[in-house]
C-alpha cells in the first residue's frame, strides 16, 4: 500500500523536484522514510521529460550531498534524533540519489568517501565513507576510481578479518550497514558484494582472496540468506575473473596449503569446470531433497581430481572448499543426506589417497565428530542381515585406520588426543561412543599416546557411559581398553598411571580374568615390562623404568602402611585401594605366569606371588592376637582379603593355576581372622555409626572364607562351626539383653544391630547351597528357638544423646551427625534383618511350633500364628524401604497358601500392597529387577498358585488380574514378563517342591492359569525406530561371541521381548502328547489361539503389513504350527473347520503362508480329511475370491498330501475338477494360482497314468503350453515365472522344512516381515532357562531354504532401466534449480521490510502486476505468490493480508510472500484500482474466455501489464469486464472448459515472462 501512495502522491504532484526539497528539510525520521520512498519510486519509473530529468538529479544531488552525507557523518541534529530508523532511511535515499544521478554524483560520493577514508578520522567518518562507497560503486564508470574504491573495499575487509569483533571500521565496511540480528557474516558478505561487484577483478592479486575467504565463510552459514549471499559473491568473483582471463596469484597465509582464491588464463578451461560443478553441489544442497542431492553426490569425486596435483601430490584448490560441501550436508536437517554425507567423506580414504591437510584434521575432530554424534546414522543398510555391523561403523574403523598412517609422525599424537578429547567434551550416546571406541581398537599400533592421553581414555570411561545400556557400556570399555594397549606409548606413562586407567574399567562389564582381554592384557604387560617410566611416587633404586612386580609390591605396602595419626578412625576406608591392589596382583602373577611358560618353566615356584601377599598374611596372622593393629590397618587388610577371596567366582584350571596359589595361601591366616571377626561382633568394639560398615565387611567375609575353605582344605570348616555357633550365641545374648538405664547409648544400639545383622549372615549362609551340614548345630536351635518366639517389626528408639548433640565427643562429632540423619534406615536395616532370620525358620520348619515346648504364645493354632506373622509382614512393607522388602516377600510366600482358605481377604490384601511397591519401583532401575523376582517368587510360588486355583475364589482372580497389569507393564518396561513366565515356566515343567509342598503335579497351575502362556505366544508390541536400532547394536555385539569380552563378563538378562516367546515355544516343545496333562493344556492353549485370532480378524478386517495386528496373527500361526504335530486326530477333526475358516480372512502374505502349510500337513498326516476341505471350493464366488488363491496354494503341493494315501487316483480326479474351474477366473492373480496348481496334480496324473483324464489331455497340456509360451508386452509372463520361482512352489517342502528356524526365522524373512519378528535359532540356544531335550530334531532346516533370498512374485516390475541408472558411478544430468544470480545482487541492507527486500532484488525492474482479488482459496493464492514471485511479478495484488497468515497459503508458498510486494485491494476496491492503474499506464488484461477473448499464443502483452484473474467458480464478473482492456484465454483441446485459476494465472505470467522480462534482462545483463 506504501507504493499505491507514493506513486499516487508523485502523479499529482506537479513539482517533483520541491516536493523532495520540502521533504528533506529538516529530516525527521518519518520524512527520511518517505523521501526514500519516493526517490525510490522515482529511479524505477523510467526516463521522464528532459526539462524535468534536469531538475530532478539536481535535487537529488542537493539531497544526497547537504541532507543523507551530513546525517550519515553524524551532523545536523543526528544526535538529537539519531533513531536507527532514520540512519537506514538515508542509507537508502542516498543510494536511489545516485540511481536518479548517474555516474557524477557516483563518482562525487567515491572521492569524498575514500578521502575520508585515507584521512582516518573517527568511526562515524568512516562509517560514512562506507555508506558513500555502497551506494556509488554499483555506478562508478571510471576504471582508475572503480579500482581505487575496490582496492579499498578489500583493505578494509582485510582488516575486519584480523579484528573481528572489534567494533573497527573494517566491520562496518563489511556489513555495509546491516542488520545486526542476522549475524555478522551474512552482513559482511553483503558489504563485500556490493563493494566488489564490478571491481574485484581489476583490484589486482593483493585483494583478491578475501571475497574467497568471505564466500568460503558463508557458504556454511547457518541463515539461508547469508549462504545465498555467499554464492553470489563466489559468481560475481568467477565471473570476473574468468571473463577477464586474470592472473591472480596471492602467496599462501602460511603452511604448505594454497592461497584460498586463485586464477589463471592459462588453466581457465579447467578452473572453470571446477567451480561450475562446485556451485552445482552448492546450490543443489539447498534443495534438501535426497533424490535430487544423491545423482550430484558423485561429482564430488571429480572435484577432487581436479583439486589435487597428481605429480605433486599436493591440493591445488584449498581444502576447506570441500570441507563447505561436507558441512553443509552435515547441518542438514534431512537425516540421510548427512549419513551420506558422512560415508562419502569416510570413503575418501578408502579410495584415494588425500595429501594432508590441517583443515581435515580440524574437520574431522570438530564438524564430522559433531555430526557422529546422532545414533540413528548408525543403522543397518538395507539388505544387511540383522547383527551385521552397521556400514557407518565399517568406514570409520577403516577411515580412521587409513587417515592415521597418512598423517605425518609428528602430527599422528596431537590429533588423536583431540580426538579422544573430543569424545569427553559432551554426553554421547551408547551407540556413537561404541562405534568410536571400536574405531580407535581398530588403528594399527603405534606408541602415540602419552599420559595425557591416558588420562582423556580415563575420562571418556568416567564421564560419558555412566547411563548406557550395559552390554554397549561394556563392549565400549573392551574396546577402550584396547585403544590404549595398541597406542599407547609406555616410555611416556607409569605404572599408577595405567592402574588407575584400568580401575576405570568395571569388572562385572568387561576387564576380568577369564577373558581374552584379560589374556590380551597380560601378555601386553608382559611385552613392555621394564619400559614404563619411572613414577615420581615410587622409588625403584633410582632406575629409569621400573617393572611390574617392583610396583606391586610397592603397592601392597604402600596400602598397608597407616600413619600414626590415623590410628583410629570412624569412617571405613574407600574401596578404591582395594580393588586397584586386588587388580594388579592378579594381573602381576599371571603376566610372572606368562613369563614363566614362554621361558619353559613346568614346575613355578611362585616367588613372586609370595611376596605380594606376605605382607598381607602377616597383618591378617596377627588380627586374632594381637589387639593393638590399628582399625584403619586391619580394615584395609580386609577389604583386600574380600577382594582377593571373591575370585573364588573365576574358572581355576588346575592346581598350577594363580588363582588356585592365593587361594591356598588365603587359607593360612583363617583362624586369626575368624578370631577377630568374632571379638569385634560380639564385644563392644562396634560403638559407633560408622562401625556398621566395618560390621557389612566382616559378614561379607563369612561366606567367602567358608567357600574357600571347602574349595582348599575341608580341616579349616571344624573353625568356621565352631565360629559360627559362637557367634550365634553371642549375637542372642546381646539382643536378649535388656538395658537397666533410662537413657539409651548408642553403642548399646549398634550392637544390637550388628547382633542381628550376624544373625541375619548366618541364616543366609545356611539357606545358601553349601555342601556341609551346618543345621546339625546346637546353636541352631537355638537360633530357630529365639527367632520364633521374637516379636516381628521391632525397632530401635533413637539415643537419647543422638538428639542432644552430645557435645563431649567430638571425635566422634562426624559419625553423630551421620546417625541423626539416617537413624530410620538404621532401623529398616535391623526388621529386614529379622525377616531374613525368620525366612530362614519358615523354610527349615513346616510349622513354627515344630520343636518347641508349648508356651503361651505357641499354644494358639499354627494357622492363627501364620495369620499373626502376614499381619506383621503388611506392616513391614508398610514401613521398610522398597529396596529391602524381598526377605518379607519370601516369608509371605510361605505363609500365603496356609491362609488362603481361612483369611483369603487378608492374602488379597497382600497381593495388593506387594503389587503396589512393585509398581512404584517400575522407574528405579537400581533395585526394581531383584523385588521383581522376589514378586514373582511369591504371587507365582507354585503352592500359592495351586490352592488359589483349587478354590476359585476371589485370590484365583486377583491372582489372574496381576498377570494381566504386569503384561501391560512389560509393554513400556521391557523385560518384566520374561521373569514372570521364565519362572512359571520352570516351575512347572521342571518342578522342585519341597516337603512342605501337597502339591502332586506342579503341571495342574499351567492349566489353570493357561492365559499366561496364551499371551506369551503372541506378546512383543511395535518398537519405535530408535529402539529397534539398539537392539540391533545389541545383537552385533552378541553376535562378536568371545571377541568381546562382555559377552562373557555381563550377566545375560534375558530382557528381549523375543525371550518371551522363545520361553513360551520352548515350554511347548518340551510337551508329551502323551500325557493327559500336557495334551489337555495343549488342546485349551490351540482353541484359545484361534480365538485371539478371530478377535484380531473381527477387529480389524484390513490391517497394514508389520502393524500390530499383523504381528498378533502371525505369532497365533507360529504358536498353533508348533503344536500341530502333538495333537490327535480326534481334536483336529473338531478344529480342523475353524482353520479352514482363517484362511477365509484377508490375511497378510506371512499368515497366509502358516495357514496353508497347517493345512498341508494336517492333510499330509490324516488325508481322510481331504472332504473337508473340498468343501472350501463350495462356497459363493464372493466369499471366495479374496481367499481362494489360499487353497489353490495348497493344491500346489497336492503331492505331499497324497504321500500317505494308496487311493490317490479319485483324489487327483477331484483336485483337477477344482482347479479347471480356477484357470477361467477373470483376477489374474487367481489364474496364476490356478495354473500353478494345474501344473503341479497334471504333473502327478500322467506320473501315475490316469486313463480317465486322456480326453482332457489336449486342452490342460496346450493351456499350460500357452501359459509357459506367454507373449505380449504387459507383465503377464514376467509374473508366470515369478510364481513358478517363488519359495513357497519351488523350494519349500511342507515336510522337511519343519523346524523352528523355519517357522521363527525363515519364512518371516522370506515373507518380507519386519526384522524385529525373525528370532534366529542362536536365540533358542542363548535362553537356557527352558533346555530343549538332546533329542529333540525339529531344529535346523535345510540348506537350499535357508540360502534364499525375498521375493515377491506379485511385486511389479520397477523398470531395469532404473536399476541400472542408479548403479552409475556418475549422472550425466541432474537437477539444477534455476538461480539467475546475474539479475539480482543480495539486499545490502538487511533492515529493510520484506517489500523494500524484493524490491532490491532486481525485481522491481518488472511492470506485471497480478491482481488476484477475486480468489479466496489460500491454496491457490499460495501457489500464485510462488509463480508471481518466481517470475519476477512486481506485486501481487490479494483481497486480504490475511491470507499470508494461512498454514495452507505458507504450505504453498514456500516463504515467496517474504520476497514479493504484497498489495490489499479488497474486491469492492476493485474498480477504482483499476481506473488509477490505466492513469498509469497498465494494460488491463482479463484472464477470461469471452466473445472477443484473444488466444495466448498470438497475444504480445504490452511492458506495463495488470494480470486480473477471476473467481475459482464465477469468474471474472461482468461489472468488471467493462473495464478491462483486452481479454485473453488458453486455447484449449480437451472438454473440460476451464483450467485451475492458479494454473491459468501461471500460464499467462509465463508468456508475459518469455516476451518481455527474460528480453529485458538479458539485455540489462549486458550494460552491467
Amino acid at each position: 500500500m506504501e507504493v499505491v501512495l507514493a506513486d499516487t502522491l508523485l502523479s499529482r504532484c506537479g513539482d517533483r523536484a520541491a516536493l523532495l526539497r520540502a521533504l528533506s528539510a529538516p529530516l525527521s525520521a518519518e520524512r527520511a522514510e518517505a523521501l526514500r520512498l519516493l526517490l525510490q519510486r522515482l529511479a524505477a519509473g523510467g526516463p521522464a521529460a528532459a526539462g524535468e530529468a534536469e531538475t530532478l538529479r539536481r535535487a537529488a544531488w542537493e539531497v544526497a550531498l547537504e541532507r543523507c552525507r551530513p546525517l550519515l557523518r553524524g551532523g545536523e541534529g543526528a544526535a538529537a534524533a539519531g533513531s536507527a530508523e532514520r540512519l537506514r532511511a538515508a542509507r537508502g535515499a542516498l543510494r536511489h540519489c545516485v540511481q536518479l544521478c548517474g555516474a557524477p554524483l557516483a563518482a562525487r560520493l567515491a572521492r569524498d568517501a575514500l578521502a575520508e577514508l585515507a584521512a582516518g578520522g573517527g568511526a562515524g567518518a568512516q562509517e560514512a565513507a562506507v555508506e558513500a562507497l555502497v551506494a556509488a560503486a554499483p555506478r562508478l564508470e571510471e576504471p582508475e576510481l572503480l579500482s581505487r574504491c575496490a582496492a579499498a573495499a578489500l583493505a578494509l575487509l582485510r582488516e575486519e578479518g584480523r579484528g573481528r569483533g572489534g567494533g573497527g571500521a573494517g566491520g562496518r565496511a563489511a556489513a555495509a550497514g546491516a542488520g545486526r540480528e542476522r549475524g555478522g557474516a551474512a552482513a559482511r558478505l553483503g558489504g563485500a558484494a556490493g563493494l566488489g561487484r564490478r571491481g574485484a577483478g581489476r583490484a589486482g592479486a593483493a585483494g583478491a582472496e578475501r571475497p574467497g575467504g568471505r564466500a568460503a565463510e558463508g557458504l556454511t552459514e547457518r541463515d539461508g540468506l547469508c549462504r545465498k549471499r555467499a554464492r553470489y559473491l563466489l559468481k560475481r568473483a568467477l565471473d570476473l575473473s574468468g571473463g577477464q582471463r586474470a592472473e591472480l596469484r596471492c602467496a599462501p597465509d602460511g603452511g604448505h596449503e594454497p592461497t584460498l582464491f586463485w586464477w589463471s588464463a592459462e588453466k581457465n578451461e579447467e578452473l572453470l569446470q571446477f567451480w561450475e560443478t562446485y556451485i552445482l553441489i552448492m546450490e543443489t544442497l539447498e534443495g534438501n531433497q535426497i533424490h535430487v542431492i544423491k545423482p550430484v553426490l558423485p561429482k564430488l569425486n571429480s572435484l577432487y581430481e581436479l583439486a589435487i596435483s597428481g605429480d605433486k601430490g599436493c591440493w591445488l584448490f584449498h581444502p576447506s572448499w570441500h570441507v563447505c560441501i561436507y558441512r553443509r550436508m552435515f547441518e542438514s536437517e534431512n537425516k540421510t543426506l548427512t549419513k551420506e554425507g558422512i560415508l562419502h567423506f569416510l570413503e575418501l580414504y578408502e579410495t584415494k589417497r588425500l595429501p594432508n591437510s590441517f583443515v581435515f584434521s580440524e574437520f574431522v575432530i570438530g564438524p564430522l565428530m559433531d555430526a557422529l554424534s546422532e545414533s540413528s546414522l548408525y543403522s543397518r543398510a538395507p539388505g544387511q542381515s540383522i547383527g551385521a555391523c552397521p556400514p557407518l561403523g565399517m568406514r570409520l574403523q577403516k577411515f580412521l585406520a587409513t587417515y592415521l598412517t597418512l598423517l605425518p609422525e609428528e602430527e599422528k599424537g596431537s590429533f588423536l588426543l583431540k580426538f579422544i578429547q573430543k569424545m569427553t567434551s559432551r554426553h554421547w550416546c551408547a551407540v556413537p561412543i561404541l562405534f568410536l571406541s571400536m574405531a580407535l581398537a581398530s588403528i594399527p599400533a603405534c606408541k602415540v599416546l602419552g599420559a595425557e592421553g591416558l588420562h582423556a581414555l580415563r575420562d571418556v570411561l568416567q564421564c560419558t557411559m555412566i547411563t548406557h545400556q550395559i552390554l554397549l557400556r561394556g563392549a565400549a570399555q573392551c574396546y577402550l581398553l584396547q585403544t590404549t594397549m595398541h597406542l599407547t606409548d609406555v616410555e611416556k606413562v607409569s605404572f599408577p598411571e595405567v592402574s588407575s586407567f584400568l580401575l576405570s574399567l568395571r569388572p562385572e562389564e568387561s576387564l576380568r580374568r577369564d577373558t581374552l582381554l584379560w589374556t590380551e592384557l597380560c601378555s601386553w604387560l608382559q611385552v613392555n615390562d621394564r619400559c614404563f617410566r619411572k613414577s615420581v611416587t615410587f622409588d625403584f633404586e633410582h632406575q629409569e623404568t621400573s617393572s611390574l612386580c617392583q610396583y606391586v609390591r610397592s603397592l601392597v605396602g604402600e596400602y598397608l602402611k597407616t600413619p600414626a595419626s590415623e590410628r583410629e578412625n570412624c569412617f571405613m576406608p574407600d574401596w578404591f585401594e582395594a580393588k586397584l591392589v586386588s587388580t594388579m596382583i592378579l594381573l602381576a602373577a599371571d603376566v610372572e605366569q606368562m613369563k614363566n611358560k614362554c621361558s619353559g618353566k613346568s614346575n613355578i615356584e611362585w616367588i613372586e606371588l609370595e611376596a605380594f601377599l606376605n605382607p598381607l598374611l602377616d597383618v591378617l596372622m596377627k588380627l586374632g592376637s594381637n589387639a593393638y593393629i590399628p582399625t584403619l590397618k586391619a580394615d584395609k587388610s580386609l577389604q583386600l582379603l574380600l577382594k582377593l577371596l571373591q575370585t573364588r567366582w573365576l574358572k581355576c584350571s588346575n592346581a598350577q593355576d594363580v588363582l588356585f596359589f592365593i587361594w591356598k595361601s588365603l587359607v593360612t591366616p583363617v583362624e586369626s581372622i575368624l578370631e577377630f571377626v568374632l571379638r569385634r561382633l560380639t564385644t563392644n568394639e562396634l560403638s559407633t555409626v560408622g562401625d556398621l560398615d566395618r560390621c557389612d565387611l566382616y559378614l561379607a567375609l563369612i561366606p567367602e572364607i567358608m567357600n574357600l575353605c571347602l574349595k582348599v582344605n575341608l580341616k579349616k570348616v571344624s573353625p568356621i562351626k565352631n565360629f559360627l555357633s559362637s557367634l550365634i550365641h553371642a549375637s542372642i545374648r546381646n539382643l536378649q539383653e535388656r538395658n537397666s538405664e533410662k537413657e539409651l547409648k548408642l553403642k548399646d544400639q549398634i550392637r544390637k544391630v550388628a547382633s542381628m545383622a550376624s544373625l541375619a549372615a548366618v541364616c543366609e549362609v545356611m539357606d545358601g547351597e553349601l555342601k556341609v551340614h551346618l543345621e546339625s548345630m546346637p546353636s541352631v536351635d537355638a537360633l530357630k528357638k529365639f527367632i520364633s518366639f521374637s516379636q516381628f517389626n521391632e525397632v530401635l528408639n533413637k539415643p537419647s544423646y543422638l538428639e542432644e548433640k552430645n557435645r563431649y565427643y567430638y571425635f566422634h562429632s562426624l559419625c553423630e551427625e551421620k546417625a541423626s540423619q539416617g537413624w530410620g534406615k538404621i532401623v529398616a536395616r535391623y526388621v529386614r534383618d529379622q525377616w531374613i532370620c525368620l525366612r530362614f525358620v519358615l523354610n527349615s520348619f513346616a510349622t513354627l511350633a515344630q520343636g518347641c515346648e508349648e508356651t503361651s504364645v505357641m499354644s494358639l493354632s499354627t494357622a492363627e500364628r501364620s495369620k499373626e506373622i502376614l499381619q506383621s509382614a503388611l506392616e513391614a512393607l508398610s514401613v521398610l524401604p522398597s529396596d529391602q522388602v524381598s526377605p518379607v516377600f519370601d516369608c509371605m510366600k510361605v505363609l500365603v497358601p496356609k491362609l488362603l482358605d481361612s483369611s483369603e481377604a487378608l492374602c488379597i490384601e497382600a497381593f495388593d500392597l506387594a503389587w503396589k511397591i512393585i509398581s512404584s519401583l517400575s522407574n528405579t532401575q537400581l533395585i526394581f529387577w531383584a523385588n521383581l523376582k522376589a514378586f514373582v517368587q511369591f504371587i507365582f510360588d507354585t503352592e500359592v498358585l495351586a490352592v488359589a486355583a483349587s478354590a476359585k475364589g476371589q485370590a484365583y482372580t486377583k491372582i489372574k488380574e496381576i498377570i494381566f497389569k504386569l503384561i501391560d507393564l512389560s509393554t513400556t518396561k521391557t523385560g518384566v514378563f520374561n521373569v514372570v513366565l521364565s519362572h512359571c515356566c520352570q516351575s512347572w515343567i521342571f518342578p522342585t517342591l519341597d516337603e512342605r509342598s501337597a502339591l502332586t503335579n506342579a503341571f495342574l497351575n499351567a492349566g489353570n492359569y493357561s492365559e499366561l502362556i496364551t499371551e506369551a505366544c503372541v506378546f512383543g508390541t511395535v518398537f519405535r525406530k530408535d529402539q529397534r536400532h539398539i537392539q540391533d547394536v545389541h545383537v552385533f555385539i552378541e553376535n562378536l561371541g568371545e571377541k568381546c569380552a562382555a559377552n562373557v563378563v555381563t550377566e545375560s538378562t534375558n530382557r528381549d521381548d523375543h525371550f518371551v516367546r522363545i520361553c513360551a515355544v520352548k515350554f511347548l516343545c518340551l510337551l508329551d502328547g502323551s500325557n493327559i496333562l500336557h495334551k489337555t493344556f495343549m488342546e485349551d492353549i490351540f482353541i484359545k489361539l484361534l480365538d485371539k485370532d478371530e478377535l484380531v480378524s473381527r477387529s480389524r478386517t484390513r490391517y497394514y503389513a508389520n502393524s500390530l495386528q499383523h504381528r498378533i496373527k502371525n505369532r497365533v500361526w507360529q504358536t498353533l504350527l508348533v503344536l500341530l504335530p502333538k495333537l490327535n486326530q480326534n481334536f483336529l477333526c473338531g478344529t480342523l473347520d475353524r482353520v479352514f475358516q482363517a484362511g477365509f480372512s484377508n490375511n497378510q502374505a506371512s499368515v497366509k503362508y502358516f495357514i496353508e502349510w497347517i493345512v498341508i500337513l494336517t492333510l499330509h498326516k490324516y488325508p481322510q480329511f481331504l472332504d473337508k476341505f473340498w468343501d472350501c471350493f463350495c462356497y459363493d464366488e464372493e466369499k471366495l475370491k479374496k481367499s481362494i488363491c489360499t487353497f489353490l496354494s495348497v493344491l500346489a503341493h497336492f503331492d505331499i498330501i497324497l504321500q500317505n494315501t494308496s487311493e490317490k487316483k479319485p483324489a487327483l480326479k477331484k483336485a483337477l475338477i477344482v482347479v479347471l474351474q480356477w484357470c477361467f477366473s477373470h483376477n489374474f492373480s487367481v489364474r496364476l494360482y490356478a495354473l500353478i496348481a494345474l501344473k503341479k496334480i497334471w504333473g502327478m496324473c500322467r506320473m501315475l497314468h490316469v486313463e480317465e483324464f486322456e480326453a482332457l489331455t489336449p486342452v490342460i497340456e496346450s493351456s499350460l503350453q500357452q501359459v509357459e509360451n506367454m507373449h505380449g508386452t504387459g507383465n503377464a509372463r514376467r509374473n508366470w515365472q515369478r510364481i513358478q520361482d517363488h519359495f513357497f512352489f519351488a523350494t519349500f517342502h511342507p515336510v522337511e522344512d519343519y523346524s523352528l528356524e523355519t517357522i521363527f526365522y525363515i519364512l518371516p524373512r522370506l515373507s518380507e516381515l519386519a526384522e524385529d519378528e525373525w528370532i534366529s535359532l542362536s536365540r533358542f540356544d542363548r535362553f537356557t532357562d527352558i533346555p530343549l531335550p538332546a533329542a529333540f530334531q525339529w531344529c535346523h532346516s535345510r540348506t537350499e531354504l535357508r540360502e534364499l533370498k525375498p521375493s515377491d512374485w506379485a511385486q511389479q516390475d520397477m523398470g531395469s532401466h532404473l536399476a541400472e541408472a542408479d548403479s552409475q558411478t556418475e549422472w550425466t544430468d541432474v537437477q539444477k534449480k534455476i538461480i539467475p544470480w546475474k539479475n539480482s545482487s543480495p539486499s545490502l541492507d538487511l533492515e529493510m521490510t520484506f517489500q523494500d527486500r524484493a524490491a532490491k532484488l532486481g525485481k522491481s525492474n518488472s511492470r506485471l502486476i497480478v491482481v488476484a482479488s477475486l480468489i479466496d482459496k489460500p491454496t491457490n493464492l499460495g501457489g500464485l505468490c510462488r509463480t508471481s514471485e518466481i517470475f519476477g511479478a512486481s506485486a501481487l495484488v490479494v483481497g486480504s493480508l490475511h491470507y499470508i497468515q494461512d498454514k495452507q497459503f505458507q504450505h504453498l508458498s514456500v516463504s515467496a510472500e517474504q520476497w514479493l510486494p504484497l498489495v490489499e485491494v479488497k474486491p469492492s476496491q476493485l474498480v477504482d484500482y483499476l481506473q488509477q492503474k490505466k492513469t498509469e499506464g497498465y494494460t488491463i488484461i482479463g484472464v477470461e474466455q469471452t466473445a472477443k477473448s484473444f488466444d495466448l499464443t498470438e497475444y504480445c502483452f504490452p511492458e506495463k501489464s495488470l494480470l486480473l484473474l477471476g473467481n475459482e467458480h464465477e469468474g471474472i464478473p461482468a461489472n468488471l469486464i467493462h473495464h478491462l482492456d483486452v481479454c485473453v484465454e488458453i486455447p484449449q483441446q480437451g472438454i473440460i472448459r476451464s483450467l485451475n485459476v492458479h494454473v491459468s494465472g501461471a500460464l499467462l505470467i509465463w508468456e508475459y515472462t518469455r516476451q518481455q522480462v527474460i528480453n529485458w534482462t538479458a539485455s540489462y545483463g549486458a550494460t552491467t
